[in-house]
């Protein structure tokens, strides 16, 4: 379904938790971290924490959890060390992304966003996903990563677009906010977010092109 008929130019998707379903892969990530600094593993049933390490940039995360810790500098060089092919195996496409990106691809320009700082396009690479984006945004290429609107900012200036033209898919509180203080409009995948129309698969957002 190449032509289809869209009302926006673009769209633009969040990874973790839109494109990939990565939070095993995220708390793995950081128990490591607290178990090499002898720390409890943590609290699933904190949604705080969960919220934070999910949606957060790396830099961020690290500050929300090891920020007046006399071992900081121990645990971010111990999270270094931790590579994107230790954590793959946990990580898993969302049902429908690829069968909805083929249906955009060609109708619309396809974009990602995310506060992932590296392994972009080793993602892109070991998912599948080569050939969709043809832009891709990390933390790694702004000075403010989500939620400040920099990020989205930059993606709708490299495709000469005005926030009204482009629709950013996100499930985090800080890809909303993000959104709005970049004036673009948002759709929460999976999340109940205040004031965000709320899709639960990724075939339901050709209910919202038109």
């Amino acid at each position: 379904m190449k032509n289809i008929n869209s009302r926006y130019k673009l769209v633009i998707y969040d990874c973790d938790g839109v494109l990939l379903d990565t939070i095993d892969s995220n708390y793995i990530f950081y128990n490591r971290i607290m178990e090499f600094l002898g720390r409890p593993l943590l609290d699933r049933s904190d949604l705080i924490a969960r919220n934070v390490l999910h949606t957060y940039s790396f830099a961020n995360v690290m500050e929300y959890f090891f920020a007046g810790d006399e071992r900081r500098e121990d645990a971010w060089n111990f999270a270094k060390t931790i590579h994107y092919k230790d954590l793959a195996r946990f990580m898993r496409v969302e049902d429908g992304l690829v069968e909805t990106l083929d249906r955009l691809k060609g109708g619309v320009s396809l974009a990602v966003c995310t506060n992932r700082a590296s392994s972009m396009e080793m993602i892109i690479e070991d998912f599948g996903l080569t050939g969709y984006f043809s832009f891709v945004m990390t933390a790694a290429l702004v000075v403010n990563p989500k939620p400040h609107p920099e990020p989205l900012l930059k993606v709708l200036d490299h495709f000469g677009l005005q926030p009204s033209e482009a629709l950013f898919v996100g499930d985090g509180e800080v890809d909303m906010l993000s959104a709005q203080a970049a004036g673009v409009p948002f759709i929460a995948y999976k999340s109940l977010l205040p004031d965000s129309i709320r899709i639960g698969h990724h075939t339901d957002i050709f209910k919202y092109l038109v």
